[in-house]
């Protein structure tokens, strides 16, 4: 789930994203494993834990309540949210932070939460500035929801998966009630307020093959920032002893690949569609996230997002406890780094369990991964997909490989064209009026 930066340019537009390289912002992972203490990071906020007023099929978070069974309330505390603004602006020497609130449905928690934390973050700030992105379903959002958006400048990103038969096909309410005109009455409101927002897109098997339909619906409906999140699970066939059924890569156990992820081919061919639709029409005037990033690592630069980069790392989640984890996508007890109220989020970044989090994302490559002339463009993609195995046997190959190498040889001869524009400080734009697009039409 991710968020564009209002500082949206063609090579990077993201606020969730990994933080990136920035003169005026972040540094990567690769810096800060030169000093002992990172001096900035991101930090995935979910007050709400995992509770959700929607049951989508698809969700890897729903499932986590059952790492916290004890807990009486799914409600972040005051004083742990306190004690969490107070520490992630203090933790920044940089003069842009950056909070991004997600959940479960954060909505849930109430305006009085949020009010709340705008409190907390003009007490602690300093001379900093405050940037706050809000990852929401839509489906609660109404007037005084959109005043205070509009008001505290949130960025919010909505999750929809184009038109209703595809969208509805996952993500429905808990009574099994579809969910797609509550997310469209709060997109509408959202555009009525003037509040920013961006849309998250989980491209999984009922929507895949209709790519075309879905960009041009996600423009109808007003969208300029997209986010297209290839879903791929594995579900163990006995659950773990904490409960869990999705697992990670290293789980040894039996596990199959759910029947929603989306196949390597698929994800392809889906992106290949709107890059070639988006190549022809719309560059400069829509930001698609995969774009941007590609673009950042073909011109050799931090692509701001941790699943085209080298390492990461650089991204915790924090739950509603205040506990901590190396990644939301790793939110599993050999990942915990600890609890805001015994160590700092400092110390929990800059621990060797984290650092070495981060590596193993370079460090663990299959040999095809080392040698494809694409490692600079996907370095692998992110380890939670790590699932296949190689044509010699060895593991660690992403699921979604085949799906890579299909986009990036497709993308490439376009990608050098616009990274030569920016190169020699011309908009990539021109890209529409080169001969490449002659050629193509």
């Amino acid at each position: 789930m991710t968020f564009r930066s209002r500082r949206a340019s063609n090579q990077n537009s993201y606020l969730r994203s990994m933080p990136r390289l920035n003169k005026n912002n972040t540094l990567t992972l690769g810096d800060a494993l030169k000093v002992s203490r990172p001096r900035a990071f991101m930090m995935m906020a979910k007050p709400i834990g995992p509770i959700c007023n929607l049951n989508c099929t698809y969700c890897y978070y729903l499932e986590k309540d059952r790492l916290y069974q004890n807990s009486s309330s799914f409600k972040m505390s005051d004083e742990i949210l306190e004690e969490f603004i107070k520490q992630f602006i203090d933790s920044h020497e940089v003069p842009i932070v950056s909070f991004t609130w997600q959940g479960g449905e954060p909505t849930l928690l109430g305006l009085d939460f949020f009010e709340k934390v705008v409190t907390f973050q003009a007490k602690y700030r300093g001379n900093k500035r405050i940037e706050n992105a809000l990852q929401t379903n839509g489906t609660r959002l109404d007037e005084a929801w959109c005043r205070f958006l509009k008001r505290n400048d949130f960025l919010v990103g909505i999750s929809i998966d184009g038109p209703a038969k595809y969208h509805n096909y996952y993500r429905k309410f808990k009574n099994g009630q579809p969910s797609f005109e509550e997310v469209m009455r709060g997109i509408r409101l959202l555009r009525r307020f003037r509040v920013e927002f961006n849309t998250l897109t989980v491209i999984h098997d009922a929507n895949a093959s209709y790519a075309i339909e879905v960009y041009r619906f996600l423009k109808k409906i007003g969208s300029r920032y997209m986010q297209f999140i290839p879903i791929v699970e594995r579900e163990a066939d006995q659950t773990t002893p904490e409960g869990l059924k999705l697992v990670t890569p290293n789980y040894e156990n039996s596990a199959t690949i759910t029947n929603w992820s989306v196949r390597a081919r698929q994800f392809g061919k889906f992106m290949i569609q709107i890059f070639d639709e988006w190549v022809q029409k719309d560059v400069g005037q829509v930001f698609i996230q995969l774009f941007d990033v590609t673009l950042a690592n073909w011109l050799g630069t931090a692509p701001g997002l941790c699943v085209y980069s080298e390492t990461c790392g650089e991204g915790a989640a924090i739950e509603h406890n205040g506990d901590v984890y190396s990644c939301d996508h790793f939110v599993y007890p050999e990942h915990f780094l600890g609890n805001i109220k015994e160590k700092t989020l400092v110390d929990m970044m800059g621990s060797d369990q984290q650092i070495q989090f981060g590596k193993n994302k370079r460090d663990n490559l299959p040999d095809q991964c080392l040698k494809c002339k694409f490692r600079f463009a996907c370095h692998g993609g992110c380890p939670k997909s790590r699932i296949a195995l190689t044509p010699d046997g060895q593991p660690g190959l992403n699921w979604l490989c085949e799906g890579y190498q299909l986009f990036f040889e497709h993308v490439s001869p376009y990608m050098e064209f616009m990274a030569n524009e920016l190169l020699n400080k011309r908009p990539p734009a021109n890209i529409m009026h080169s001969k490449l697009i002659k050629r193509q039409l």
